[in-house]
């Protein structure tokens, strides 16, 4: 593939997992995206138009078939996605660059293992959660936190990391729950950093739960697989869950398996093509 800086064209793949979306890109030979690039492929009115830009490169491990780096629509970077996960491990198979039934990716947290379950469903090992105080302060006993936010209500939320920071609201509807509201202010609070995600949970049985996650440089997305298995790990602790869980996003169904609490998080579900593409003057 030809530099990325010297193509007028910009060649990308659209793909999503249960609705959320990224533009795809193959950097292994390219220069990575500026955030003004970034910005302009994201754009859902001028641009291809994404929750995420989702960049191939080669493994820094040994046991990987290749890497891949995350960008928000800003152009920032993230450590963890796990819907991207598995398009990435769906491109791969395409391109001949991985073979089933498993394979390793590195992502910017970490390696992690892949199982493919069809040509496009995979399972992906998302890592051993782990519950903090807060996010400013570190490690800690992972209970529940009461914040005041704005003008809005008193928000309980257990603080999760899995590669990113995660926040987990359990409500009792998440129809009428204030994701956007609660969330952009939870982003600003001293308890969290700005790149936390925040989930609203609602416990529908001990193996079904609705999930809207307000993710960071991206608003509300139809799913986010990091913040599906922070949820259903932080609702295990609080006994209200089983170790298999169906969670409900309004993009579709992911699968999330926790059996023990040393063990990492498993996640299964789809990945999709949508689309490839040329995007034009990428470089202005």
């Amino acid at each position: 593939m030809e530099s990325l800086r010297n193509s007028s064209e910009l060649r990308f793949s659209k793909m999503h997992g249960a609705g959320n979306d990224f533009v795809l890109l193959d950097l292994r030979n390219a220069d990575p995206p500026s955030p003004e690039v970034c910005r302009a492929l994201a754009d859902r009115h001028t641009g291809v138009g994404c929750d995420m830009i989702l960049g191939v490169q080669a493994p820094r491990s040994a046991e990987a078939v290749a890497s891949f780096d995350i960008r928000t629509a800003e152009g920032a970077p993230s450590r963890q996605c796990g819907n991207g996960a598995r398009c990435i491990a769906a491109w791969l198979l395409r391109e001949g660059l991985a073979a089933g039934p498993r394979f390793a990716l590195d992502s910017p947290s970490g390696t992690h293992t892949v199982e493919v379950l069809d040509e496009y469903t995979f399972t992906v090992d998302m890592g051993t959660p782990r519950f903090v105080a807060d996010h400013r302060r570190g490690p800690g006993v992972g209970e529940a936190h009461e914040v005041d936010l704005d003008d809005g209500p008193r928000l309980r939320f257990t603080a999760v990391r899995l590669g990113n920071p995660h926040a987990v609201v359990e409500v009792a509807d998440v129809d009428t729950a204030p994701v956007a509201g609660a969330g952009s202010a939870l982003q600003r609070s001293p308890l969290s950093p700005p790149t936390v995600n925040v989930g609203f949970a609602e416990v529908v049985t001990r193996d079904h739960v609705r999930l809207r996650v307000y993710e960071y440089g991206a608003g509300e997305t139809r799913s986010c697989g990091s913040g599906a298995c922070a949820a259903v790990a932080a609702l295990i602790r609080r006994g209200l869950l089983d170790g298999a869980v169906s969670v409900s996003l309004p993009g579709g169904e992911l699968h999330v398996n926790w059996p023990d609490p040393a063990a990492p998080v498993l996640l299964t579900g789809p990945a999709a093509f949508v689309y490839e593409g040329r995007f034009p003057h990428a470089y202005p």
